[in-house]
């Protein structure tokens, strides 16, 4: 590329059309790339001040405009879209694939006794609640009290709900009880994800116009964002904890496996992260990451300063986090 690198591409927005299912897809594809995890701080850094730069007008001499797209997703991955602070490693999108193909994996391998179900379940609700807060949409921090109660009540809701469906599957066909570790996941995000975003649920979050002008925070905005995050949470899981346990189910059969059964859990682990490779960039894809809603679906009063600040504004936007 020749000459300086033009100042008007938009790095605010993502590469890709957001307006279509293929250009979310292309753009969570390289948010969860697992390979930005293993950059180091100096790498990261460095995308940040080129990034930083960028947008206040200054243009690193010799930069292309594929190396500045290359540093804004790795800005993106490990930096809060909101806040820009660094966020702590294990919470990024990024290490979706390696986490959870490592913690689903033993999941679903070892389902077979009570403490197996209940550590197995404490150990993924705890990534999941990492996950979330590391994820949370808006700007406001909770308290290390809101914090821990949250987890509390989510971990607890999360081993209950396991432990139950494992009692109902043991009266039903065995390949029933491989599945109870992704009912008691479906389950458990329902659970986790509004009770780690409860302050968003009580104070709100920040809503945009179209210009990124902020206009107010809206608990009704943020209601929109859980679901759309706990519908995409759920879809994740589908193919990871669906498709391994029919092909396990299957393969535990043959005479090899048998043999070796120390083959169980690597296999197991590996069916999963092939699956999450997919399922977590075109599920987080489900829904635009800068959602919008109705100025008419705000609160009351929100409504009436919008319309007297901005009265042609009859859409907002919002960040719905991961």
């Amino acid at each position: 590329m020749s000459g300086e690198l033009s100042r008007d591409i938009n790095i605010k927005e993502p590469r890709w059309d957001q307006g279509t299912f293929m250009g979310r897809a292309q753009h969570f594809f390289m948010v969860t790339d697992p390979r930005t995890v293993l950059l180091s701080s100096e790498t990261l850094d460095e995308a940040r001040v080129i990034v930083e730069n960028y947008r206040a007008g200054i243009v690193k001499p010799g930069l292309t405009e594929d190396e500045l797209w290359r540093a804004k997703y790795v800005y993106d991955s490990a930096f809060h879209p909101d806040t820009g602070e660094k966020m702590f490693v294990i919470g990024r999108m990024s290490a979706q694939v390696p986490m959870n193909m490592s913690i689903t994996g033993c999941m679903l391998t070892f389902y077979r006794t009570t403490p197996a179900v209940v550590f197995w379940q404490w150990v993924n609700q705890s990534f999941n609640a990492v996950v979330n807060y590391t994820n949370r949409s808006g700007d406001a921090p909770m308290t290390v009290n809101q914090l821990g109660a949250a987890y509390v009540s989510a971990t607890t809701g999360a081993v209950v709900t396991a432990l139950g469906l494992k009692s109902l599957a043991a009266r039903l066909p065995p390949i029933a009880s491989r599945f109870v570790p992704f009912a008691a996941v479906a389950a458990a995000n329902c659970i986790n994800i509004p009770f780690m975003r409860q302050r968003e649920l009580k104070y709100g979050i920040p809503v945009t116009d179209e210009n990124g002008n902020r206009l107010g925070e809206s608990a009704n905005a943020a209601k929109q964002a859980i679901i759309q995050v706990v519908v995409s949470r759920i879809g994740m899981a589908v193919p990871a904890m669906a498709i391994p346990p029919v092909i396990m189910n299957a393969l535990e059969k043959r005479a090899f496996m048998k043999r070796f059964p120390i083959l169980n859990a690597p296999v197991q682990v590996g069916l999963v992260g092939l699956c999450l490779v997919f399922a977590t960039p075109l599920c987080c894809a489900l829904f635009p990451q800068k959602s919008s809603i109705s100025v008419s679906g705000l609160e009351a009063d929100l409504q009436e300063r919008i319309r007297k600040a901005s009265p042609e504004t009859t859409k907002v936007y919002f960040n719905k986090g991961l």
